[in-house]
């Protein structure tokens, strides 16, 4: 069989057999890798993370962030993981979270001097582990790997053709696949997190409205030095208010109904 027909053979399967995959909001997924493999991925990451940062000592702050975190993983669907988090804060300047397959959890100790409050910080872990929920790490990592045989495919088809200038058109192939597909892709998955984190910190019982005032503060944060939202894979500190506030009355009828408000102190 040709190189080429080998290739676009590769890539109909690639996306039938991913076609069916739906995210926790019901949008198609492209998913090629298994749960267990990105958990496995996710544990060796952290695991090279906790040797190459400094890990915070502090007692009272990891206390406090532990326990927002427990309240909020309570809630994480067990087939998403079902063990026991592990929380790790690192002492850095970062304003900045993230969360990964296979139960882990990082913070950072400039995220936790910027927000006022438990609710305001259980809004960002709650987002972290709606990446996790919805799986978009295996997503990113799937697109990348059929974007990678999409653009295999175009240049053999160039050089096959034998068009003039094919690394010229290649490169502009690259740009528009990144503005086109890989941006907005890298937006869906915040926008996405931002309405699950919401849904978590609420059934938590932590006050949903302080995810709005939470993103007051970052944009702030920044200082107003934001890329134009095309060119960005995070949507503006505005549009992500907007998502949220139009999700408030839902989040707000569950945070009345949490069992447990904790009371999570420094």
């Amino acid at each position: 069989m040709p190189r080429i027909h080998f290739i676009c053979l590769i890539f109909v399967m690639l996306f039938l057999v991913s076609s069916c995959a739906k995210s926790p909001l019901g949008r198609s997924q492209l998913k090629l890798y298994s749960s267990s493999q990105l958990a496995g991925m996710g544990q060796q990451a952290f695991a090279g993370m906790k040797t190459e940062q400094k890990v915070s000592s502090r007692p009272v702050s990891n206390q406090y962030v532990q326990c927002i975190a427990d309240a909020i993983t309570q809630h994480v669907p067990k087939s998403v993981f079902n063990g026991v988090w592990e929380l790790v804060v690192f002492e850095s300047p970062q304003i900045n979270a993230f969360a990964l397959p296979g139960g882990k959890i990082g913070v950072y100790t400039g995220l936790i001097e910027l927000t006022d409050n438990q609710h305001q910080l259980a809004a960002v872990i709650g987002h972290e582990v709606g990446h996790v929920i919805a799986e978009h790490g295996n997503e990113r990592m799937s697109s990348s790997a059929l974007i990678g045989v999409g653009m295999e495919v175009t240049n053999q088809l160039l050089k096959t053709n034998k068009i003039a200038s094919s690394n010229m058109i290649m490169a502009g192939l690259g740009l528009g696949v990144q503005v086109g597909v890989q941006l907005p892709f890298g937006r869906t998955h915040e926008s996405e997190a931002d309405l699950i984190g919401l849904d978590l910190m609420a059934k938590a019982g932590f006050d949903p409205q302080q995810s709005i005032n939470l993103w007051q503060k970052m944009a702030k944060a920044s200082g107003g030095n934001r890329q134009p939202e095309l060119l960005s894979t995070h949507p503006l500190p505005a549009t992500r208010i907007d998502n949220l506030a139009k999700n408030m009355p839902k989040a707000l009828q569950a945070y009345g109904h949490a069992t447990n408000k904790p009371r999570c102190k420094m």
